[in-house]
């Protein structure tokens, strides 16, 4: 029986970004198995399947010449794609930009004042505070819609025995069985008998669908955006790109393949080096856990203090960057790597608390960046405001004004 009743449980504090110390590490151990390559390849048919809807809203866009506001459509593209993997549910956000997931997760993002007021607190007050001060991040109408959307979920899964090679269903079998396991059920079975078992309550799987879906979609929409953007101002990156996609896929009988994927070496270096230049988080808050005498200086950072890192202004610095205003994929090249000191590249974090989900992260922008670049040729439209100027008002780095691109489709 769960002690902590689902109504008052409020997500996002049940998630590894938010626990520490005993609890986090935990929780970190139970969740590792579910974001292995093996299971990245599971779902990676859904990722591809998703990446098909793009296609009939920039043909649209392509026969009329009008411009396309390519975050917008970003942004019902990873809706579908976390949707699905975390939920199992087809939101049809590219068909319905008006679906419910996609408006609950336009709505979680929304930056009004209080919005904002809280966040600040959140850098700066011990957590320990805020939950005795109930602090309440979510809205509670987003956090009733996802919670139910999970319980019902999860009560038809488990009631038919359902499979679906996503991220739920390694979720229920943590819940259930108590390992994650390679074959279709989420129900416990004679082999689960010898083996080490760390189980997830209801709750801690209604915690890492919510966060997998927040920090999913709005992160890699907005990188993707990016990319497409550096690559719309760089017409000979984004060739150089095209002919590494097209060769690649002829090796793989013209489908987009995992292995195929990881073969796009280029494209690696275009999604680091936009990662790099506009990281979705621009600062990372983080907790000291030991006394360290900052090296150099006569400071002692002391054990329990709150400190900020500076992400945008390391990944701006010319010592570990030369020219870091201009759009270089090749700064992520085996010899350019090997020149930096570590910690200078910090999109999803570092160290024991990096990003659990980077790896999921890196795939579905890949795949949508294939999707779009092999059959689309992108450019500027006179309404994106250049230079561009980061939105300092949104949650995750966006453009002012946004970013609005002409697609044309290569013959």
């Amino acid at each position: 029986m769960e002690c902590t009743s689902t109504r008052k449980m409020i997500p996002l504090r049940g998630t590894c970004s938010f626990l520490e110390d005993e609890k986090w590490r935990r929780l970190r151990t139970k969740l590792t198995p579910t974001f292995t390559s093996g299971k990245l390849k599971m779902m990676f048919e859904t990722l591809v399947a998703c990446s098909d809807g793009l296609k009939d809203i920039l043909d649209d866009h392509s026969t009329f010449q009008d411009a396309v506001d390519i975050k917008d459509v970003l942004s019902r593209y990873t809706t579908d794609i976390v949707g699905s993997c975390a939920f199992g549910i087809d939101c049809n956000s590219l068909k319905n930009p008006n679906s419910e997931f996609r408006q609950f997760g336009k709505k979680f993002f929304e930056q009004s004042f209080t919005s904002r007021i809280k966040r600040i607190i959140t850098m700066i007050v011990p957590r320990s505070i805020l939950i005795k001060a109930g602090l309440k991040l979510t809205d509670p109408e987003v956090q009733s819609f996802f919670m139910d959307v999970v319980r019902k979920t999860v009560d038809h899964r488990e009631n038919n025995n359902v499979f679906r090679k996503d991220f739920m269903h390694l979720l229920l079998q943590l819940k259930n069985r108590g390992v994650v396991a390679e074959d279709e059920n989420i129900l416990e079975s004679d082999e689960d008998k010898d083996k080490a078992k760390t189980f997830l309550t209801f709750n801690e799987i209604a915690a890492q669908c919510f966060v997998f879906f927040i920090a999913g979609f709005e992160t890699s929409a907005s990188t993707m955006t990016f990319a497409l953007l550096e690559l719309a101002m760089n017409q000979d990156i984004q060739k150089k790109l095209r002919e590494e996609i097209t060769t690649v896929l002829i090796k793989h009988n013209d489908q987009i393949t995992y292995d195929a994927i990881m073969e796009m070496v280029y494209l690696d270096k275009i999604i680091c080096e936009t990662l790099r230049a506009h990281p979705p988080f621009p600062g990372l808050p983080r907790v000291c856990n030991k006394d360290y005498p900052v090296p150099g200086t006569n400071v002692v950072i002391e054990s329990g203090t709150r400190v900020h890192i500076p992400v945008y202004g390391i990944h701006t610095d010319p010592d570990y960057y030369p020219k870091p205003e201009v759009f270089d994929p090749e700064g992520f090249n085996e010899e350019n790597k090997s020149k930096r000191p570590g910690f200078t590249f910090l999109p999803f974090g570092e160290g024991p608390r990096l990003c659990i989900g980077a790896r999921f992260a890196m795939m579905q922008s890949k795949v949508g960046l294939v999707a779009i670049v092999r059959h689309y040729t992108v450019t500027l439209n006179k309404k994106t405001i250049t230079p561009i100027k980061h939105d300092i008002k949104t949650f995750v780095m966006g453009v002012k004004g946004g970013v609005w691109l002409n697609v044309s489709r290569n013959i």
